[in-house]
């Protein structure tokens, strides 16, 4: 009887598990390594570093370059007037004019006009300069007072038949006569590019020589013949018109 008594208590008890002392744990699985994406972020971190060492690299290969301020016209020259340096990057693709060969460069003309503000590249000179189409170049030879003082290459002038014979008529004889001698004054070219003009001398911009002045100048074709002849009678005098930079 005391058997079946014990069975009954006992069997309303919940069997609960014995719970581990703190120092029964078991021991947490090792983290699992992933040695690929390591290896991936070292890769990383180098080619970072070689991109920025190629570009600090690149930035430090500079030269030092021609570079035309002003404009040019197709026939003038480079010289201290019209050009300046500057420092670019090294390309070997692009025939750059360095600094060093700017006195050579004075020797060559401009194949056609260059605009102010670009960099200056070998293919822009040569022996000789090209004319655009539609236009020609005419040689001068002035005297002191058929030209204005201080003009230079890349000036545009106009160019008047200017007869000496007119002039003279019109200090000898009356009123009646001074209309037929400013007929006698034509303008032969309205705008006409001064392309090359030997370099100033003396004080200022004024040329002083005793031989006349050798200007060539760009103008339309169909206006060539005719300042050529008037060029050859000594009829033509130059003047300044507006277009001119720095003018």
């Amino acid at each position: 009887m005391k058997i079946q008594e014990r069975t009954g208590a006992g069997a309303g008890r919940s069997a609960a598990p014995a719970q581990p002392s703190v120092g029964d744990r078991l021991p947490a699985p090792p983290r699992e390594r992933k040695p690929a994406l390591a290896a991936l972020a070292v890769l990383l971190i180098l080619v970072g570093a070689l991109g920025a060492t190629m570009l600090v690299l690149q930035a430090g290969d500079r030269i030092e370059v021609v570079k035309v301020t002003k404009p040019i016209p197709a026939g003038g020259s480079a010289d201290s007037s019209n050009t300046t340096s500057v420092m670019v990057a090294e390309d070997a693709d692009i025939n750059y004019v360095l600094w060093s060969q700017r006195k050579g460069l004075e020797k060559l003309k401009a194949v056609s006009t260059i605009p102010g503000g670009v960099v200056a590249v070998g293919e822009m000179f040569g022996d000789k300069a090209g004319v655009e189409a539609g236009k020609a170049t005419v040689g001068l030879s002035l005297k002191a007072g058929q030209y204005p003082t201080g003009i230079k290459q890349g000036d545009t002038v106009a160019a008047y038949r200017v007869s000496a014979d007119a002039g003279a008529g019109s200090r000898n004889s009356g009123s009646s006569d001074s209309s037929s001698s400013t007929a006698g004054n034509s303008v032969i070219v309205d705008q006409a590019r001064v392309t090359s003009v030997p370099d100033a001398k003396g004080s200022g911009d004024e040329i002083v020589s005793s031989t006349n002045l050798a200007v060539t100048l760009t103008v339309d074709s169909d206006k060539a013949a005719d300042l050529a002849q008037a060029a050859s009678n000594s009829e033509v005098a130059l003047v300044l018109v507006s277009g001119n930079s720095g003018n």
